[in-house]
């Protein structure tokens, strides 16, 4: 590796070529990026006190092998922006003036039109490719060429190549003719030139350390690098071609840089049963592809198949389904941001394109995913357990029996990972807060379609409270709604029996309801299904909403029904229960007073926190769990001492008798011991047990 400060433009002119390798991101700087580099090249520009301004490094490597008869392009390890941004200004700089100045005379030596292209933008003896001292990959090639020749924009344009040449242009004309800052700064731009030496250094090395500055790469970029970057050129184009330049294209310019990390994040849970930390999903790409079955198989067979599933991803987050009914089934799933059944979803995916799984078993098992998420998200049970819940779930499946054994496995599942029956999604929908739910339209727009072939928009309606949110209710609200009318209105307001959608939102206002029955537009001839009911109401109060809201919520259990099997089936899929291997009888000081008074109490008061806590006697130690052990009682003489799972700084203690035992051995996932010594103290330890629960509910064992 040799390195050394130049000033920009002298190393442009030297340059011969600089290509920007197929496996390299695409250009990627926005107007912010832009927006500094212009005003620092301004502010230097104008300057007579800075002699130099510094913009990074640009790191490259001989193409092929160096012949002193031929000259090989640059391959851009790094600076592949700085170098893109660049020579749209200088274009844009050199259009200018030659529009400012027919005869071309030099603002500054050596910035006429004709020396800025022929030094820095072009090789003026050279045709084809090789004329132009800039080649980018893809539809940044062509539009970038197009802008050099001043040609005609391809078909499928570079956005961001666009868009910042058209931001040079209107800055360079906003200065008015007055462009010799321009000229001054350009000439003060320095970068570090940093040539690599084929038989010595590691190109992906480098490639990643480099990563850390500038502006980052997303974990796509560095997993396309990392696929690619060591291969032969040939194989290395084929691969690039024929699989990810596909997969770049299906994403799209926007969405590739959005949500292409996402992807595969839920890719590699597939392949490995565990859900990787976004930030660590490169590490986990790059341990799953040096396993023995994908080295076996080979690289090509490995981008194939990330081909394959990347397809089946944006069928279902872009909306590049093709069938009518799994098209409108993701749609829904999306509205519901739902994304933590990718990882399910993708191998369900697979398997109907491979026909293990049929369409129309295909299409219930989307929409009974939908179903457990919006139950879940109505009866408010804490969400952290459903990234695990998605992750493992395939390896429980039947295949021969799909879709009965993703039914019973929903049906079967534990505590709060548990699918809520009718009787809970029922009792919830009708009292839970669903106005200001962030998934409002969605259920809206559910209950409007269901069972109907032309469906509503719901986007061209505002959502109506029937009972106005004003909390100054005008007298013919309060008559109607009796003495009680503010607890009426604080109970029921936001709840499903007072929501529906209308076109006449401003119209209806505060009303009472007889008028918003009988006028134009109102509820007596409403053609929104909702409403169905309302025209032949005489008054509405807090019966009538709580009668709407059951007959809603009765329609709800067919919109997001839970399946039914027979016991025969469920047993089936049961997993054989042990027998508890230890008992409070293998506890001798639980049986001893007054530790087993105490103990009483506290597992008393600790089942009742949840009906889905579980208590489980081990040899030393008695665990609670809620998916996992949030508390741990270990039996003393006298007292018990408590070890709870979460970190000391996260628990509210104000008489300090909680102790930091992170780091140290002890029995289940605690990070704090506690003593309960009487029953005098159980209020307040409880109050410490309750908080443990919460935080382990809402954290899972992110903190092991």
């Amino acid at each position: 590796m040799e390195a050394i400060a130049t000033k920009l433009l002298k190393f442009l002119r030297k340059s011969p070529q600089f290509v920007i390798p197929i496996y390299q991101r695409t250009y990627s700087w926005t107007e912010t990026d832009c927006r500094q580099l212009w005003d620092d090249i301004v502010r230097v520009g104008e300057s007579e006190k800075v002699d130099a301004h510094f913009i990074g490094s640009i790191v490259y490597i001989e193409k092929g092998q160096y012949h002193v008869t031929t000259q090989s392009p640059l391959l851009v390890i790094d600076g592949q922006q700085r170098l893109a941004t660049i020579a749209l200004l200088i274009n844009a700089l050199a259009e200018a003036l030659r529009r400012l100045d027919e005869s071309c005379q030099e603002p500054v030596e050596g910035f006429s039109p004709r020396k800025l292209q022929n030094y820095y933008l072009l090789n003026p003896e050279e045709s084809g490719e090789q004329r132009f001292k800039l080649i980018l990959s893809q539809t940044d090639k062509s539009t970038l060429i197009s802008i050099l020749e001043g040609s005609e924009a391809p078909k499928e344009v570079s956005l961001n190549v666009a868009a910042n040449y058209q931001l040079f242009q209107s800055w360079i004309a906003g200065r008015h003719g007055d462009l010799v800052p321009v000229c001054n700064g350009l000439a003060k731009l320095m970068v570090v030139d940093i040539s690599l030496d084929r038989t010595q250094d590691n190109p992906q090395l480098i490639f990643e350390s480099l990563n850390s500055t500038g502006r980052v790469l997303t974990k796509g970029d560095l997993i396309r690098n990392f696929v690619l970057m060591g291969l032969e050129p040939d194989l290395q184009a084929r691969l690039y071609e024929k699989y990810w330049r596909p997969m770049e294209e299906d994403f799209g310019q926007t969405a590739y840089g959005v949500l292409f990390d996402g992807f595969m994040r839920y890719y590699l849970t597939v392949k490995t049963g565990s859900l990787p930390n976004l930030d660590n999903v490169y590490d986990a790409f790059k341990r799953y592809s040096r396993g023995p079955e994908v080295v076996e198989s080979g690289v090509e067979a490995m981008v194939a198949d990330l081909r394959s599933f990347a397809r089946y991803f944006c069928a279902m987050a872009l909306g590049a389904e093709g069938d009518p009914d799994l098209k409108t089934a993701f749609h829904d799933l999306r509205e519901l941001k739902a994304d933590v059944t990718y990882p399910l979803l993708l191998e369900l995916y697979h398997d109907y394109f491979s026909k293990v799984l049929s369409r129309t078993d295909f299409v219930a098992a989307v929409r009974l995913l939908e179903a457990y998420v919006f139950r879940r998200a109505v009866c408010s049970i804490p969400t952290n357990s459903m990234d695990k819940t998605f992750a493992g779930f395939g390896k429980s499946l039947r295949k021969d029996r799909y879709l009965e054994s993703i039914q019973a496995n929903l049906l079967l599942l534990p505590s709060y990972r548990r699918m809520p029956s009718d009787e809970e999604f029922y009792r919830d929908l009708q009292t839970h807060d669903l106005y200001n739910f962030s998934r409002r339209s969605y259920w809206l727009r559910r209950l409007e379609n269901y069972d109907r072939k032309e469906r509503v928009t719901v986007d061209e309606f505002t959502i109506e409270h029937i009972l106005p949110q004003n909390p100054d209710l005008p007298a013919a609200w309060r008559e109607a709604l009796g003495e009680n009318w503010r607890q009426v209105q604080q109970t029921w307001l936001h709840t499903l029996g007072n929501l529906t959608l209308t076109g006449y939102n401003s119209e209806y206002s505060d009303r009472p309801f007889h008028e918003k029955r009988d006028m134009k537009g109102g509820f007596r001839d409403s053609p929104i299904r909702l409403n169905v009911g309302l025209g032949q109401l005489d008054k509405w109060n807090e019966q009538a909403i709580g009668e709407r809201a059951a007959r809603l919520a009765g329609t709800a259990l067919q919109v997001w029904p839970v399946p039914t099997l027979s016991d025969d089936i469920l047993a089936g899929y049961r997993k054989a229960e042990t027998k508890a291997a230890y008992t409070v009888e293998d506890h001798p000081l639980l049986l001893a007073s007054p530790t087993r008074e105490l103990f009483e109490a506290l597992r008393k008061e600790i089942r009742a926190l949840d009906p889905n806590v579980v208590e489980e006697f081990l040899k030393q130690y008695v665990a609670y769990k809620a998916e996992g052990s949030f508390v741990v009682v270990v039996p003393r003489s006298n007292r018990l001492r408590l070890i709870l799972s979460i970190p000391l700084a996260d628990i509210d203690d104000p008489k300090g008798l909680c102790r930091d035992i992170s780091g140290k051995e002890n029995w289940g996932n605690g990070k704090v011991a506690v003593m309960l010594k009487s029953l005098e103290d159980l209020p307040y330890v409880m109050g410490l047990v309750r908080q443990t629960l919460e935080h382990w509910l809402s954290n899972g064992d992110s903190d092991k």
